[in-house]
């Protein structure tokens, strides 16, 4: 048995992504897909849907809007490229919220947390590791105070968290945006980016050198938090 998942996308490039992350997915298998979220409203009635795909702004009918109209039928995941709705989505009960541009991994996880709130047994995926996908996450999209940036990630120092705010640092310019650190970390490739301190992520690669529980990249100085410290050392090799 597997959770049927409908995606429901304006964006047709958007439906080409999820599905082949549901395709590669165990424990999903695709019942369909559409442009039209009146059409996903007719499908959802029509057929067994455990599981939607949900993108946020669509004309017509936007995605907060189908939640209200079909009620709790199935589990929803939303997608956008806009963090500011992520609070609105939650507030409807879904499952988990995925900022474009999607990772596989980030939507593994989302789709194991609809695995667990679903009434299927958990020993569909026990002792199925994640499959070995590759995946690389060049950019990100972020939402400034007036416009919608990509940050190009090989050109990330760090990032630092500031309040409900986080300031993304690169060698020429400091983008601020409105979301969480632990948000965005979860955006960023785990194998380039780490936690080193409840209010800093730094890009591995532009660490100059560390030293007496600081990170040295260029002239700046980031503290490693206690909690972080062994986590820290063991990834960059001196644990």
């Amino acid at each position: 048995m597997s959770l049927r998942c409908l995606i429901i996308d304006d964006k047709p490039l958007a439906i080409d992504i999820l599905a082949d992350y549901i395709n590669k997915t165990p424990f999903l298998e695709l019942a369909g897909s559409t442009i039209n979220p009146i059409e996903g409203l007719g499908l959802l009635r029509s057929q067994n849907i455990d599981l939607v795909f949900l993108d946020i702004q669509m004309p017509e009918l936007s995605g907060l809007q189908f939640i209200k109209i079909a009620g709790k039928q199935c589990m929803v995941i939303l997608t956008t490229a806009y963090a500011d709705y992520a609070l609105d989505g939650y507030e409807h009960d879904v499952v988990d919220y995925l900022l474009k541009p999607i990772a596989f991994d980030r939507f593994y996880r989302a789709a194991e947390k609809a695995l667990k709130q679903s009434s299927l047994p958990p020993a569909l995926t026990s002792g199925k590791p994640l499959p070995r996908i590759k995946t690389v996450t060049e950019y990100l999209f972020v939402k400034t105070e007036h416009r919608i940036q990509r940050i190009i990630l090989r050109d990330v120092l760090y990032v630092e968290g500031v309040q409900n705010y986080i300031s993304i640092h690169t060698a020429d310019a400091r983008v601020m945006s409105l979301q969480t650190l632990k948000g965005l970390g979860e955006q960023l490739p785990a194998g380039d980016f780490v936690r080193v301190h409840r209010s800093f992520i730094v890009n591995l690669r532009h660490i100059t050198s560390v030293e007496r529980g600081r990170i040295f990249i260029g002239d700046t100085v980031i503290p490693i938090g206690d909690k972080y410290r062994d986590e820290v050392y063991r990834i960059i090799g001196a644990g």
